[in-house]
């Protein structure tokens, strides 16, 4: 089984990073997808440290929406920085998080956009997958896959939350679609009926930590071997037993995320 993201980069898991990735080895792990933000040291030097620990790791490297604003006036300043990363980070697999982000007030919208697209440019250049991060922003994250993806660009539309109709566009432009806890939460009955009608070979399922642990655990620090709740509330959706839905989504990653 694969987490297909999550943020092991992150200051959080600094303390005890090493029991974290024994506990998802020992969990049946095969690999796990690291979100990287781009021209973050702290991060970089984490997940060289991760990468040190389990050279089965893979990661992807963007710059987030909310970060887009630093680079107002200047995307292809935001593609500098992503490129230059990426030349040194050899077990990167996808361009991401990317995409826009108009719930939060973090940047603004029209910089958003440039990174965005900027980014796709870059995506298509290197031919590498790419992570959406999409959130009140259907249309304008639809129409810059179309436009400035071309057409060329797949990848995953991460920690999937959003309508039935985006669920659809994303589908159709060749996407997959990642679930993550948010699926076992009381009041995500409409989440799920979405999960329902996603075909098996575009699903992925991620846990996103350390955000979003899944029900019964909230309010805990999630992490890869948390996935457990998530699978087998998907798995129930989807009428197939956990092991199948983690062949399923194992064989989905590797289809997407090449090597």
């Amino acid at each position: 089984m694969i987490d297909s993201h999550c943020h092991l980069a992150d200051e959080i898991f600094n303390a005890d990073l090493n029991e974290v990735i024994d506990r998802t080895k020992q969990a049946g792990f095969e690999r796990v997808l690291v979100i990287l933000e781009a021209g973050n040291r702290q991060e970089e030097e984490q997940a060289t440290r991760v990468y040190g620990l389990w050279d089965a790791v893979r990661v992807a490297i963007g710059v987030h929406p909310h970060q887009s604003g630093k680079f107002a006036g200047n995307a292809l300043g935001a593609v500098a920085v992503v490129r230059e990363q990426i030349a040194r980070t050899p077990y990167t697999s996808a361009l991401g998080e990317i995409g826009l982000d108009y719930h939060y007030d973090y940047s603004p919208p029209a910089a958003q956009q440039a990174v965005f697209r900027a980014q796709l440019r870059l995506a298509r250049e290197l031919k590498l997958p790419v992570v959406i991060h999409s959130r009140e922003a259907d249309n304008d994250t639809i129409s810059a896959l179309k436009t400035a993806g071309g057409g060329e660009v797949k990848g995953v539309f991460h920690c999937f939350s959003g309508t039935v109709e985006l669920a659809s566009e994303a589908l159709a432009l060749g996407f997959h679609i990642s679930f993550s806890g948010i699926l076992t939460f009381p009041n995500a009955q409409e989440l799920r009926n979405i999960a329902r009608q996603v075909p098996l070979d575009k699903l992925l399922i991620e846990t996103d930590s350390p955000f979003l642990t899944p029900a019964p655990h909230r309010g805990e620090r999630n992490e890869p071997f948390r996935m457990k709740q998530t699978a087998e509330t998907l798995a129930a959706m989807k009428g197939i037993s956990v092991p199948e839905l983690y062949r399923v989504t194992t064989a989905n990653f590797h289809t997407l995320f090449r090597p």
